[in-house]
């Protein structure tokens, strides 16, 4: 039995450490934090969004995301919620309605009637919309404490505050620390989210609301929260939220219904998300050995169970390892999977 250390107990760790369970491996999942949540994937919307995101992203982002939830779906039934996405914009930024539609596929356009069918609270303020039927998301905080579980029931072990490793003891090392992980082609890319409380909304999929200055989307959790998102900032500052970025996302849930005005602020957070250049993930293989699952960007949810097939299948010497897949050089790792 091939013994294993997967570091790093985010979405991409544990996504990795189920697969390598899966395949028969012996699996010790070491983090840093004294338990699950505090990183990236614990302040995550949970979208998993293929077609939403190709609006900005490349289309690998597609052809890898789109089969996430059934992975997810499989890996832990009855989390995922498959109610689509709802896009829309006031009548003033009907343009960027246009562009998004453009730029996307897999949606069908619908008109001020079709949106109070699907978000009753939301009759009469939109004129149009796209709807993305084919579209699902997740609670990730739920999502990681049922992974955990389940990892657990398949004989993983965890370590927490885990230190320095001898990593002689194990056959394999896969790195999925993310931004912590030393790699010159890494940056950082700051999100930063606010978690709302109200009766007064209801909403039964995730929204979003196009703006030139201020995108956001909202999502709906359990006992009537709401997480708002989508700053994407240039920086791997993992401090506090900032006034503006709270006044920005607090007006811009304002502008998609009135009462959130009134709404309990129970939580900000601040992660602080991996990219490469070209903003698609990687599975490197360096050339002491070990195999890092990076640069998931802001689809971890979404990208994870591919990439963690893909690694798992290189271990494995299986064709998963580079399906998809381009095989490249370079002077820092002997060999990289890219995502195209």
């Amino acid at each position: 039995m091939r013994s294993v250390l997967v570091k790093g107990a985010g979405v991409a760790g544990l996504t990795v450490a189920h697969e390598l369970a899966a395949r028969g491996a012996s699996v010790t999942v070491a983090e840093i934090r004294s338990q699950i949540g505090g990183n990236a994937s614990w302040l995550a919307g949970g979208m998993l969004a293929p077609w939403c995101e190709r609006e900005s992203a490349e289309e690998p982002v597609v052809t890898l995301g789109k089969v996430s939830a059934d992975w997810w779906e499989r890996t832990l039934p009855g989390l995922v919620r498959r109610a689509g996405t709802l896009v829309v914009a006031h009548a003033r930024d009907a343009s960027e309605l246009a562009r998004f539609a453009a730029r996307t596929r897999n949606c069908e356009s619908v008109d001020e009637e079709a949106i109070a069918a699907l978000e009753p609270d939301l009759a009469g303020r939109f004129r149009q919309g796209l709807f993305f039927a084919g579209e699902a998301h997740l609670d990730p905080r739920r999502a990681l404490e049922a992974l955990v579980d389940k990892l657990r029931a398949m004989g993983v072990v965890f370590l927490f505050e885990a230190g320095e490793m001898a990593l002689s003891d194990f056959d394999q090392v896969i790195d999925c620390t993310g931004i912590a992980r030393a790699d010159d082609d890494l940056r950082g890319v700051r999100g930063e989210m606010l978690l709302l409380r109200t009766r007064d909304v209801s909403l039964a999929r995730p929204v979003r609301l196009l703006h030139p200055r201020h995108p956001i989307y909202i999502v709906p959790r359990a006992d009537h929260h709401f997480m708002v998102g989508s700053t994407m900032i240039e920086s791997d500052h993992d401090g506090p939220i900032t006034a503006r970025s709270l006044m920005e996302l607090l007006n811009a849930a304002y502008a998609l219904h009135p009462a959130f005005s009134e709404a309990e602020i129970v939580e900000t957070g601040v992660g602080v998300r991996p990219a490469y250049p070209d903003n698609l993930p990687l599975v490197k293989c360096w050339k002491d050995g070990t195999i890092t699952v990076n640069g998931l960007y802001r689809h971890g949810f979404l990208l994870s169970p591919a990439m963690a097939e893909q690694a798992a299948g290189l271990l494995f010497n299986s064709s998963a390892g580079n399906s998809s897949a381009g095989l490249e050089s370079e002077n820092e790792a002997d060999r990289q999977w890219r995502s195209a």
